[in-house]
């Protein structure tokens, strides 16, 4: 037994045999290459069984259906494989960037028609409105972006708000993308934590001048990315005249439709005479559940609120008609009779108006939130 023991303690261990290149191996340190290795197998399998996929759809030995029932985890597969492989390759470096002035806006909207069968498919209902800015970015990076985005979030809702547009300040072009699921399950492919989120954080740590956000609630997800390196502002909001003179406003203006909730017949009456003057027509209610009624039949362009009734039934109808229109504009009547105070940018800013101010200040409140919906 002692020769044995001897004789095995003699023998060349396989990292001896190598020049002992290995004495110090751990898997801790080829995790990159364990994933890029995984990664590699799931696409090129995957890519293989989707050809014999269609190739018995062409011979008819399987119908449209069980060949889209086969499909759809193999796409699964195959993005979570893709997804590793280019998280792999920004966390190795070997992404080589090349810094562009791109317009945003041309870019989601190639990619949005890059996916229109897939979305169709899906049966998902998209909502976009896209103005020009351009972003100091490499276009190869920025399209893989947005991909990711839409991969990331749209497992979570049928429901898809688009936004591309110019922050207030600082200056930065922001793309907002807000879907919501009605109150449906989401997918079982949803994960805040998935790989495309892995890939997004990935992206803007290695691309540099892109801030991102999220918000996840039971109605669905928000996300938010804020280019710094903005190198062109869009015509906006700072373009429109609020100066007394209106009359430059009363075209776009024109088949504009206000609702007005207040128990109050005094604030009602001084509403709908300040709306008046702009050529605005408008109804009023009195509470949440008469504006529900009259949303059924015509969804207005604006709703102006009394204070008094801003509860907790309040921030559940606004989140029913921010579901239904993006960024939906409220101006807020409030009972300091001098205030006057215009919106941010942000998604639940809210305009106020006193209610001694109102035949003053209401009009250009309302054409300042109508502007911003251009």
């Amino acid at each position: 037994m002692a020769q044995d023991n001897k004789s095995n303690a003699s023998a060349p261990r396989p990292s001896d045999a190598k020049g002992g290149e290995t004495d110090g191996w751990s898997l801790d340190d080829h995790w990159p290459e364990l994933v890029g290795g995984l990664a590699d197998q799931f696409t090129e399998s995957v890519s293989s069984l989707q050809h014999q996929f269609d190739q018995l759809l062409s011979a008819g030995r399987i119908s449209k259906q069980e060949h889209r029932a086969m499909s759809i985890p193999a796409e699964r597969i195959k993005l979570a494989g893709v997804s590793a492989q280019q998280i792999n390759r920004f966390y190795m470096g070997r992404i080589r960037q090349t810094h562009e002035k791109v317009d945003m806006s041309q870019l989601v909207e190639g990619v949005l028609q890059e996916r229109k069968q897939e979305l169709a498919t899906l049966g998902i209902a998209l909502r976009r409105k896209l103005k020009p800015v351009e972003v100091l970015i490499d276009p190869t990076v920025a399209h893989t972006f947005v991909n990711a985005v839409l991969d990331w979030s749209l497992p979570f809702g049928n429901r898809v708000d688009m936004r591309l547009d110019l922050n207030a300040w600082p200056q930065h072009a922001r793309f907002l993308v807000r879907v919501a699921n009605d109150g449906a399950p989401p997918s079982s492919a949803a994960s805040s934590d998935s790989l495309s989120w892995m890939l997004i954080r990935q992206i803007a740590l290695v691309a540099g001048g892109i801030e991102i956000d999220r918000t996840l609630s039971d109605d669905g997800v928000t996300f938010t990315a804020m280019f710094t390196r903005t190198v062109q502002a869009v015509d906006g909001i700072s373009a429109v005249d609020l100066s007394d003179d209106h009359s430059s406003m009363f075209k776009s203006l024109s088949g504009t439709y206000v609702l007005t909730i207040s128990p109050s017949l005094q604030i009602r009456a001084d509403v709908r005479d300040a709306l008046r003057e702009i050529g605005i027509s408008s109804d009023s209610v009195v509470d949440f559940q008469q504006a529900r009624d009259v949303i059924k039949s015509r969804m207005p362009n604006l709703i102006v609120v009394d204070s008094e009734i801003k509860d907790d039934e309040f921030d559940e109808f606004r989140r029913a008609v921010l579901r239904e229109v993006f960024e939906f504009p409220f101006v807020e009547i409030s009972p300091d009779d001098s205030s006057f105070d215009m919106s941010g940018f942000g998604e639940f800013s809210m305009a106020k108006v006193g209610r001694g101010n109102i035949r003053e200040a209401l009009g250009t409140a309302v054409m300042f939130e109508l502007a911003k919906m251009m």
